[in-house]
């Protein structure tokens, strides 16, 4: 459902204010404290709480507006990474969208730069975690979504266009992300796209294990052939611009369930593999928002849909299989299934000759252990893309570091039966081994590999409020936007 965004460029005062039955009002400083809208009662607030105005920049206040309508007052620093102002406006916002309010009322305050980067940072919040998304549990009572958002202080921009667009991107990655196993098998996962590019004029072509098999893609099939159902595919998907002068891949890992196969997974950590298709949860994000936006831009979208089941026919240690490229791969690990299914899929993305290729994948433990769930790794082969990366990564609120690939790690990754080991077994440096493994098979594109790390966080991350935070979307999309 679309929220109508309302602008009013006169600053709120009392008379706004006692209309608003949930009013956020952003300070761009602790000057501002005098001018706000409900003024006296966050003065009383601040004198209760035995607070200073300054302080609203750590802890966001609650209390009564002129009516009895509920008032958040917050103060967002223009010196505020996007990221910070993210979290902050966040936790602003999350006591009146409690409320489950059909409308929010947001005035923001100081010099006029100020208050745009606010208004459209929070309008951004508001609409990301404006709605719930549809739960089985019996016991839940009907949730009433976000309709309308109006603006005091500041007007229409490109950017907060940008930023719709993102917030629906970022929604369905988290709605896929979010669905239990058996509602989004690789077939079902397969219906839903086919819908998605019904919708939106995208060019839809799917590569099925038959097809994939009489081409030779060995890895991808040796992942998928331990399922009962025979329905894993790699699907391509097509966004095109009149005024496209550039074409960009974007490949995702769609493991719709991972059990570790053979090397099977202790209960602990196949909790929550429902998860794994994450990365190509987010490539349709950053499609539907590039499409939203209407980038000038073409982009080719692959996905990589398969489960890591464990079955008589499921692919084991020691196996030596043909990738699509003619590489040969050892199997080390049944649960390094990840990797597999991307070698082919980025062959297949490689050979349409792209400007760049960028994937996103929940590749490995390893990477979360480096850098916990707020963080995301990016690795490539050129270094003005993972320059790239960590600027957008900063523009978008979603923070990544850059790690090394450098040529001598792949020495852990000779075989003595195979061209290449899929892995290894000691597990030091995984997240670095596998995008050496990876690197095999782009062709020399220039590419960037995105480990989402950072895919849940307890809690929530940046601007969602959500564990299940949809990283990525607002990373791609500020990527794709500078070009």
């Amino acid at each position: 459902m679309t929220v109508k965004v309302v602008f009013k460029q006169s600053l709120a005062g009392d008379k706004e204010a006692a209309k608003a039955s949930h009013l956020l009002c952003v300070l761009s400083g602790a000057e501002d404290a005098a001018g706000v809208a409900a003024a006296p009662a966050l003065q009383a607030a601040l004198a209760r709480r035995r607070m200073e105005a300054a302080d609203l920049a750590k802890t966001p206040l609650l209390g009564s507006g002129a009516s009895g309508g509920l008032v958040c007052w917050v103060l967002a620093a223009p010196s505020l990474s996007e990221f910070e102002r993210q979290t902050l406006l966040r936790k602003a916002l999350q006591a009146l969208l409690d409320e489950q309010p059909k409308e929010i009322h947001i005035a923001v305050y100081g010099a006029e730069a100020a208050r745009q980067a606010a208004a459209e940072t929070a309008a951004y919040v508001a609409e990301i975690n404006g709605r719930a998304f549809p739960s089985r549990k019996r016991k839940d009572k009907a949730t009433v979504d976000l309709q309308k958002i109006t603006l005091f202080g500041c007007a229409a921009s490109p950017r907060l266009a940008s930023l719709r667009a993102q917030a629906e991107g970022n929604w369905l990655a988290r709605e896929l992300t979010l669905l239990p196993a058996n509602d989004l098998t690789p077939k079902l996962y397969r219906d839903r796209i086919r819908e998605l590019a019904a919708e939106h004029d995208w060019l839809v072509e799917e590569y099925d294990l038959k097809r994939l098999r009489k081409m030779g893609a060995g890895a991808f099939a040796a992942v998928a052939q331990g399922s009962a159902e025979d329905g894993a595919a790699i699907v391509h998907l097509s966004y095109r611009h009149r005024a496209a002068k550039k074409t960009v891949a974007l490949v995702g890992k769609g493991i719709c369930f991972d059990t570790g196969g053979h090397n099977l997974k202790p209960a602990r950590y196949m909790h929550g593999m429902h998860e794994d298709m994450n990365g190509s949860a987010v490539v349709l994000g950053i499609l539907l928002a590039a499409s939203r936006s209407k980038l000038p831009l073409n982009l080719d979208v692959w996905l990589a849909l398969a489960q890591n089941h464990i079955g008589p026919h499921a692919y084991k240690q020691g196996d030596v299989v043909q990738s699509l490229n003619g590489t040969t791969i050892e199997i080390i690990h049944t649960d390094a299934e990840g990797r597999m299914v991307l070698a082919d899929t980025l062959t297949l993305a490689a050979k349409a000759k792209p400007e760049f290729i960028i994937d996103f994948a929940t590749l490995t433990g390893s990477m979360i252990g480096a850098l916990g769930n707020r963080y995301s790794g990016v690795l490539g082969n050129q270094e003005y893309l993972l320059a790239r990366a960590v600027a957008a990564g900063k523009a978008a609120g979603e923070r990544v570091c850059a790690f090394p690939l450098d040529a001598d790690y792949e020495e852990a990754l000779d075989s003595a039966a195979a061209d290449i080991k899929q892995c290894t077994l000691d597990g030091e440096a995984d997240h670095i081994l596998a995008a050496r493994f990876l690197m095999r098979f782009i062709d020399k594109r220039d590419w960037l590999h995105v480990d989402l790390a950072a895919s849940n966080c307890k809690g929530g991350l940046g601007a969602v409020a959500g564990d299940v935070t949809g990283f990525g979307v607002g990373l791609g999309l500020e990527m794709l936007k500078g070009l």
